[in-house]
Order: structure tokens, then C-alpha cells, then sequence
């Protein structure tokens, strides 16, 4: 006796037009812009396989065509038309430091140091300097800012 497969007989387009709403229902749950796409890509695909006769090798290949160049599209598309924020270094917390004037807290030592803003201790690379310094905050690397001595 051998295997038997079981084939599903019956309209083949239901099965993309379940898969989509299956995408869409993934791109509420994980908002990515990007299920969706797909969603829409199978919804296409379950039209033409019910309008046309279309074996399954066609069926996946127009999806997997329709979803790569409707991201495609997208990306091209939300690049350049990115919003503007009013404040660009809103989650960029470091960012926001920096050109401010600050006392040095603990001395620069072999590059490394720490200073104190609000209730945040921050480490500081740049120049050996003593505690107490007044240094101005020039980048952030990393978890660090580079600093150097400010002018008085």
C-alpha cells in the first residue's frame, strides 16, 4: 500500500483571498507596514486564478512577484516623502546634549570619565581633564558622549 495524497478540490482563489486576510490580520497584530502589501499581493492573486485558469506554479509566482515589487514600490515611495519632525532628537535622548556646557564630575582618566545631567550619570570620552571642569558635550558614541574642554 502506498501514500495516498489527499488533493482539496474546489476554487483554488479562496485559499489566497484567506491568506490575505490571515496577512492582514498579522499586520494589525505586528504594525509594520509590511503585511499588508502581501495581503493585498494574495487578495490579487486569488482575483486572477478566479477570473483566469491558473495552475499553482503561476498562482505563486505572480504572489511572489506582486509582493516583492509592491514593497518595492512602497519603500521607493515613503523614502522621500519621510515627515519632517520639528524635533528630530525626540527619541535620542544623548543627542539632545549635545553642544551643552556641563561640570565634569569625575576626572577624565586614560579618556574616560563622568559627568552628572539631572539625575543621569553619563560616561564621557575625550581629553584627561580634572573634576570640575567645564566641558562641552560634542557627540554621542555609543552609550558615551565625546567631550571636550569648553572656553571660558
Amino acid at each position: 500500500m502506498g501514500a495516498e495524497v489527499m488533493i482539496v478540490e474546489g476554487p483554488e482563489f479562496w485559499w489566497w483571498w484567506i491568506a490575505g486576510v490571515v496577512l492582514l490580520i498579522l499586520e494589525v497584530m505586528v504594525p509594520a507596514t509590511f503585511f499588508l502589501w502581501l495581503a493585498i499581493s494574495a487578495g490579487v492573486v486569488g482575483l486572477l486564478s478566479w477570473l483566469l485558469p491558473l495552475g499553482w506554479e503561476a498562482q505563486v509566482l505572480i504572489f511572489a512577484v506582486l509582493s516583492v515589487a509592491a514593497v518595492v514600490v512602497w519603500r521607493v515611495y515613503l523614502k522621500p516623502r519621510a515627515e519632517v519632525s520639528d524635533q528630530p532628537t525626540l527619541n535620542r535622548r544623548g543627542e539632545q546634549y549635545i553642544g551643552r556646557v556641563v561640570t565634569l564630575t569625575e576626572p577624565i582618566v586614560n579618556g574616560v570619565g563622568r559627568i552628572r545631567i539631572a539625575d543621569n550619570t553619563w560616561g564621557v570620552e575625550g581629553p584627561d581633564l580634572p573634576a570640575g571642569t567645564r566641558i562641552r558635550i560634542v557627540a554621542v558614541v555609543g552609550t558615551r558622549f565625546r567631550v571636550e574642554r569648553a572656553e571660558e
